[in-house]
């Protein structure tokens, strides 16, 4: 969980960036979230430069004008000032703030989407996008790789891609591959499913099931989830056989097994003692 001291320093650079794009497109939020996100991708591979916009011993102003002389004439005005005002903030530990400015790069790729109308659509290229990774043990294990050059998974995906999803999906997935958080790539998705979701004000249930839900099923589930959850729900859902039948349900840390498969796996170890 983030810090006090890192949720005000966060704030603040949300609040300043907020009102520095009031009136920006979903082109000009798109050109400020992937410059962002490049000095998040030079915070990852420069751990003194972190230490040093994180130095206690300097003053807030003090770190924010280093940043600043340090990116002149790189990187526009509302980007800099906006990264500016997390390096004048507080962190405990260096990796926090870059943690702080890849999520705010992510953050601005949403609020792009938003504005372009685009969020559901992002979502749900994200998850299948899982999905596809998910059924090629080949390309997960080749994006996943932590050995392998980012920017050589990078292009793979982007060739993988190119025409078929929209723009936010696409840096999004990018990032999951740089590692959103130091996670794993699959993990990284997932979290971005969640984050592009929260942006909707929904909450996501990934739902498993042994044949495809029809359309009356799935709204009668996403009405069950959002009664008990007291928000609207994203159903993801994903087929596997294997299950037999019944549905499994997790949503965040709540997972609600309903399977034929768990009962047969219980009735088994039952019968075993």
């Amino acid at each position: 969980m983030m810090a006090t001291v890192n949720r005000e320093s966060y704030a603040a650079a949300v609040e300043k960036l907020t009102a520095d794009t009031r009136t920006a497109t979903a082109a000009q939020l798109a050109t400020t979230a992937d410059e962002i996100l490049s000095v998040a991708r030079l915070l990852r591979g420069q751990p003194r430069l972190r230490r040093a916009l994180t130095d206690p011993s300097r003053s807030g102003a003090d770190r924010a004008e280093l940043f600043r002389s340090l990116v002149a004439g790189k990187l526009g005005a509302t980007a800099v000032e906006a990264v500016a005002s997390l390096a004048a903030g507080r962190f405990s530990r260096p990796a926090e703030l870059l943690d702080a400015v890849e999520r705010l790069g992510v953050d601005t790729v949403l609020a792009a989407t938003e504005k372009a109308d685009e969020l559901a659509e992002v979502e749900d290229e994200l998850f299948r996008f899982g999905q596809v990774v998910s059924g090629d043990p080949e390309l997960a294990v080749t994006l996943s790789d932590p050995g392998a050059s980012i920017d050589r998974r990078v292009k793979l995906v982007r060739d993988l891609l190119k025409g078929k999803v929209r723009l936010g999906t696409g840096r999004l997935i990018e990032v999951a591959i740089e590692g959103l958080g130091g996670r794993g790539f699959e993990t990284s998705l997932s979290r971005l499913v969640e984050l592009t979701a929260a942006k909707r004000d929904r909450e996501v249930a990934y739902v498993t099931v042994a044949k495809l839900l029809d359309d009356a099923e799935e709204q009668r589930l996403a009405a069950k989830l959002s009664d008990i959850y007291g928000r609207q729900v994203s159903l993801k859902v994903d087929v596997d056989p294997s299950i037999i039948g019944g549905v499994s349900v997790r949503v965040g840390s709540d997972l609600y097994d309903g399977t034929i498969l768990r009962r047969l796996n219980e009735a088994r170890q039952a019968f075993a003692k």
